[in-house]
């Protein structure tokens, strides 16, 4: 088994742009290997994260929006929450 070397403390940045420009650099890239020790490592989970999410645009006929908002309404949610549901059941169904 090799003898550990001493990890090098990250240094401190001004900006997040100088901490990019950091481990950008060189030739691939700073080796965070140096500054810390993977092996020691744990797994963590973070729930109360929210996933990214990104506008779209989608035209419907308006007879159709208008019967989604009606069962939206019937339920006492965003019409717009229901038809991502909607999307989500469908897709885990195939």
């Amino acid at each position: 088994m090799s003898k550990q070397t001493a990890k090098q403390p990250i240094p401190k940045f001004k900006t997040e742009a100088q901490e990019r420009a950091y481990w950008e650099s060189e030739p691939n890239g700073h080796d965070s290997t140096v500054h810390v020790d993977w092996t020691k490592a744990q797994k963590v989970k973070m729930p109360n994260l929210k996933p990214t999410t990104k506008t779209i645009s989608l035209r419907l006929p308006q007879h159709l929006l208008d019967s989604i908002k009606v069962a939206a309404n019937a339920r006492d949610v965003p019409y717009q929450s229901l038809i991502k549901v909607w999307l989500q059941e469908k897709l885990h169904s195939h």
